[in-house]
């Protein structure tokens, strides 16, 4: 069926009316205006408050050198701090009520997601890339009970240097193999010429000894001749 323009203008109306809505309410988490926010989901829509028992890990969250996200089961950033954004490069306001997956490479998703899933992964870690190039491991720890248990804090430390110097390290390896590899092939070659060169010198000594055999027998002869020729000539 298609909709008429009158029909596109009030949709088009409603829309902006609904991002106009989630900007105010977004401000108003940030600011402290409002106490929870609703948020739908697999089983519907769902609370996540905001509440002043939450204060101390708020303020806690903020204070950290590193990346620290609130997640619901499902993955949702419900509340992040001001390292956390400037890791994936996008203001808080716009971090806040999104899925985390989509700051991670695809390659990845599965190996959060499956973390994300499990019943136990208190004090789990995980390091994935995302995708503006950064490394992250993650570390997840379980909110108390009484402070929604099903959500938890996902605490992001930035691992790029080191992965960096981890894939140098790699290279720097796999160059070292190869010319290793290279002076086991030169040293082989040099066994071989050696073995071939002992070899010939072995020859060399056997054809010698033949040789200093044949003169020894050749100066016998002679001098049995020489003594022969000697008796004639007595006899003469």
């Amino acid at each position: 069926m298609t909709r008429t323009k009158e029909q596109l203008k009030i949709e088009n109306e409603e829309l902006k009316s609904r991002l106009v809505e989630t900007e105010e309410a977004l401000t108003a988490i940030r600011s402290g205006e409002v106490d929870a926010i609703i948020v739908p989901g697999s089983k519907g829509e769902q609370v996540y408050s905001i509440s002043s028992a939450e204060t101390p890990y708020r303020t806690f969250i903020e204070e950290m050198d590193e990346g620290a996200v609130t997640l619901s089961g499902e993955g949702l950033v419900i509340f992040c701090n001001q390292r956390f954004s400037k890791l994936v490069n996008e203001p808080i306001e716009r971090v806040i009520g999104t899925y985390f997956k989509r700051f991670i490479v695809p390659s990845d998703r599965s190996k959060f997601e499956n973390l994300l899933t499990r019943k136990e992964k208190n004090n789990n870690v995980l390091t994935i890339s995302l995708v503006n190039s950064l490394y992250l491991k993650l570390s997840f720890h379980l909110l108390p009970a009484y402070l929604q248990g099903d959500n938890c804090i996902l605490v992001a430390t930035d691992v790029t240097e080191i992965k960096r110097e981890e894939k140098k390290l790699r290279e720097l390896s796999l160059l070292l193999e190869q010319k290793l590899d290279v002076i086991k092939q030169l040293r082989m070659r040099l066994i071989e010429k050696k073995i071939d060169s002992d070899i010939e010198i072995k020859k060399l000594k056997k054809s010698n000894k033949k040789l200093v055999q044949k003169i020894a027998m050749h100066k016998q002869v002679e001098s049995d001749l020489k003594l022969k020729l000697r008796s004639k000539k007595k006899t003469l």
